[in-house]
């Protein structure tokens, strides 16, 4: 009944094991790294688009809309062979280009869904802080950021996995990711669709745990679960005081 699989799979894969794993690791180290420093300075750029000063709101504007409008893959290849010729003459290693193109680039993306995030907190919020003298940075931190981090989660986690996906361009510099050892297995064993499966298969098996647990977090957080350990245990202690005061009043 299947024999039709002996066909199609027919690549001897235990000696690519050691490079689908390592493939695999630099995979999901660009990954994590390009979006730590995506969101890192996607916050940065929406803490300035969302600032009264034009000096602060105009650049970073600009580089939303332009890195929002140049595909990825010109934008790691300018990292790494651009950056490497004249007048620049910066030579950045693989890893280095890979993690910055991908950092640059969806920074951009991550700027647009925290300033939406950021804007969309009702003003009332900040206007009851600052009515119990709070200060600015406490408002921000202690009210709005949190606001917003559960207003910004579908947007991002949609960026990482998709991160996670458009890592597979990195193959144009050789970074040596999961899709370029798919690149090669398929030049030395000519069995293009065989290899190509097993690849998907594996991208498969990573962005769908990774995209229902980011919806799990996402489901919890717009519940009201807590964003931090500190934070559940003052949950935990304001609904103990609040249950020892019913417990006085019933008796």
């Amino acid at each position: 009944m299947f024999d039709w699989l002996d066909d199609v799979f027919q690549v001897d894969w235990s000696q690519y094991r050691g490079d689908l794993l390592v493939g695999l690791q630099h995979t999901l180290e660009y990954t994590a790294l390009g979006f730590t420093g995506a969101a890192l300075l996607g916050l940065l750029l929406a803490l300035m688009r969302t600032s009264k000063r034009r000096l602060l709101r105009i650049p970073a504007s600009i580089y939303t809309e332009v890195f929002k409008n140049i595909p990825l893959i010109v934008i790691i290849y300018m990292g790494y062979y651009g950056l490497a010729g004249d007048p620049v003459n910066v030579n950045l290693e693989v890893p280095q280009a890979a993690v910055l193109s991908l950092a640059i680039f969806y920074a951009a993306y991550l700027s647009e869904i925290f300033r939406a995030a950021l804007v969309g907190v009702h003003p009332g919020q900040r206007e009851a802080a600052q009515a119990l003298g709070l200060s600015r940075m406490t408002t921000f931190g202690s009210v709005i950021f949190p606001q917003g981090v559960r207003l910004a989660l579908a947007g991002t986690n949609t960026m990482m996995v998709d991160m996670l996906k458009s890592s597979s361009l990195l193959v144009i510099i050789s970074a040596a990711e999961l899709f370029q050892v798919g690149k090669s297995a398929s030049s030395a064993t000519f069995r293009t669709m065989e290899v190509m499966i097993v690849i998907a298969a594996i991208y498969f098996a990573m962005c769908y745990p990774l995209s229902q647990g980011l919806l799990w977090l996402e489901r919890r957080m717009h519940a009201g679960a807590p964003l931090s350990p500190r934070r559940a245990r003052r949950l935990r202690k304001a609904r103990a005081m609040l249950g020892t005061a019913q417990v006085g009043n019933a008796s």
